[in-house]
C-alpha cells in the first residue's frame, strides 16, 4: 500500500491558523476533489472538525486519541498504525494523508508520494508541513498557474515520489 500526503503550503510551508486554511484557492479545492475522489483518506480530529462532515466518495478515516469519539459516516482510529492498519484489511492501494499537521509529522517519513500545492505567499501561521529536502525526491509532474481573479496567488501543482 502506497501512503500519500496531500497539502497546500506556502514559502514557509505554512498550512494553517487557527484551525483554517491560510487561502481560498478554488482551483486547489478541485484539485483536490480530483485527487482524492474514490480514495481512503486520513485526517486528524482538528481537520475533521474544521471540515465539519464527512467528504463525499471517498472512505473518512479520522484520527483521535479520544476513545470515545464519533463521526457520523467515518471510520475512526487511535492512532496512524491503526488507520494503516485497518487500510491494509480493505486492500487500499493508496492511503491518502490530508491533514493537520501532527499528521503530517507522523506520516511524512512513510510517504512515497507528495501531492503539493506550492502557494507562492508568505502567511501568518501556527501549523507548518515538514521542511522537505527536495534532493530525496523526483518531480512527476508540475503545473503553474498564475493570478486571477478568482485567485489571490500564483501557485503550483506539483507531484514528487520517493527517490
Amino acid at each position: 500500500m502506497n501512503i500519500s500526503l496531500v497539502v497546500a503550503f506556502d514559502n514557509n510551508f505554512a498550512i494553517g491558523n487557527n484551525n483554517d486554511l491560510l487561502w481560498h484557492l478554488p482551483n486547489d479545492l478541485k484539485h483536490f476533489k480530483a485527487l482524492t475522489t474514490g480514495k481512503t483518506i486520513v485526517m486528524g480530529r482538528n481537520t475533521y472538525e474544521s471540515i465539519g462532515k464527512p467528504l463525499p466518495n471517498r472512505t473518512n478515516i479520522i484520527i483521535s486519541r479520544n476513545t470515545n469519539y464519533e463521526a457520523k459516516g467515518c471510520i475512526v482510529v487511535n492512532s496512524l498504525d491503526a488507520a494503516i492498519a485497518y487500510s491494509k484489511t480493505m486492500n487500499v492501494d493508496e492511503l491518502m494523508i490530508i491533514g493537520g499537521g501532527q499528521l503530517y509529522m507522523q506520516s511524512f517519513n512513510l510517504c512515497t508520494t507528495l501531492y503539493v500545492t506550492h502557494v507562492n505567499c508568505a502567511t501568518v501561521a501556527d501549523v507548518h508541513f515538514p521542511i522537505i529536502d527536495y534532493s530525496q525526491w523526483n518531480i512527476v509532474s508540475s503545473d503553474a498557474h498564475e493570478v486571477d481573479e478568482k485567485h489571490k496567488y500564483n501557485y503550483t501543482f506539483v507531484t514528487y515520489t520517493k527517490k
